[in-house]
């Protein structure tokens, strides 16, 4: 069904936006509540020598991972001009190059920030990754394809300046949370693949934004009709039966294809992003020869409260470790445990 759907529809078009990897001023970073703590010691690499870009991150006053050879450095980057294009990378500048983890938050599409992924971020590293947490632009910012975009802007000034973060450009996964999750999705469904994307892991994600809004009719529960209204946000405020092509760009399942990476779901199974959206993209990715695991807990319990429920989190670092291939944590890191 999917498939005819598809066809009938046709996938959506996005156009890229312009890449650049530049510091933020300091009072753009604090501005935007960076939760990382910087270290002077971190060093400044700036494609740009204008002004704005040579700016550095004030120090922090308590101890920082930076402050040792072997623990991770931390730096907030703008990868586009508006001011939620930015992303926190978290890297080891020792060792062999280390793959990479990109952590994309939740929210309703509307909402949410990247200092909620903090503690996600730093379990990553502490496994020897390079991990960048990203914002995005909201719903209330841009319509869709724009956050959609964004992921893949930011993917792509990582990957390019790669060097600079000691990381393995053809080795990296996606980790999004609920609305987040979707966009992991859809970059890992965008086209036939991505280079050197190993794997897609989403939370609680609500990768079928039509499932979302059938479901949240006047009989749905509260959560799912606050879903379909932000499902009808993130579409620029158009329904599907107005704006087909939107919504079939929006939905993941429509655009599985054979270069697509493994994907993971996790879900709960009274919870109001139910596990049969997960399913359907299983079914389509199937049909392409893409595997996809769609893991069930009992409960209620959506997005991070999932995530921290015992052993999810960690049979997800087990699957990303699996594609992504096992990193030594720094000496640094051992000694702290």
């Amino acid at each position: 069904m999917a498939t005819a759907v598809r066809t009938a529809i046709g996938m959506g078009a996005a156009a890229l936006a312009a890449l650049m990897l530049t510091p933020p001023d300091a009072e753009a970073a604090a501005s935007a509540g960076d939760p990382v703590r910087h270290s002077s010691a971190s060093p400044a690499p700036s494609p740009s020598t204008s002004a704005r870009h040579s700016a550095t991150p004030s120090p922090s006053a308590s101890p920082s991972p930076s402050a040792t050879p072997y623990g991770p450095k931390t730096r907030t980057y703008a990868y586009g001009s508006h001011a939620r294009q930015i992303m926190d990378v978290w890297w080891h500048p020792t060792g062999p190059r280390r793959p990479i983890v990109f952590v994309i938050h939740g929210g309703w599409w509307s909402g949410g920030d990247k200092k909620y992924m903090t503690s996600v971020t730093r379990s990553y590293s502490q496994l020897g990754y390079t991990v960048v947490n990203l914002d995005y632009r909201l719903s209330g910012d841009a319509a869709w394809p724009a956050q959609r975009t964004d992921v893949i802007s930011a993917v792509n000034a990582v990957r390019k300046h790669a060097a600079m973060f000691n990381a393995d450009p053809g080795r990296y996964a996606l980790l999004g949370f609920s609305a987040g999750g979707h966009l992991a999705a859809a970059v890992g469904a965008y086209g036939d693949g991505r280079p050197g994307l190993r794997g897609v892991v989403g939370i609680s994600p609500p990768v079928s934004p039509l499932s979302a809004f059938a479901d949240g009719s006047a009989f749905g529960t509260k959560e799912q009709q606050k879903l379909r209204k932000a499902a009808i946000k993130l579409a620029g405020g158009c329904v599907p039966a107005k704006c087909p092509r939107v919504w079939s760009s929006m939905e993941v399942p429509f655009h599985a294809s054979p270069g697509d990476p493994p994907m993971l779901a996790v879900h709960s199974s009274e919870e109001f992003v139910p596990p049969y959206q997960s399913e359907m993209l299983r079914e389509a990715l199937q049909v392409v020869g893409v595997p996809m695991v769609v893991k069930t807990m009992a409960g209620t319990q959506h997005s991070a409260p999932l995530y921290r429920e015992p052993g999810v989190a960690e049979s997800v670092q087990a699957w990303i470790t699996a594609r992504l291939g096992y990193v030594a944590p720094p000496t640094a890191a051992l000694a702290q445990r």
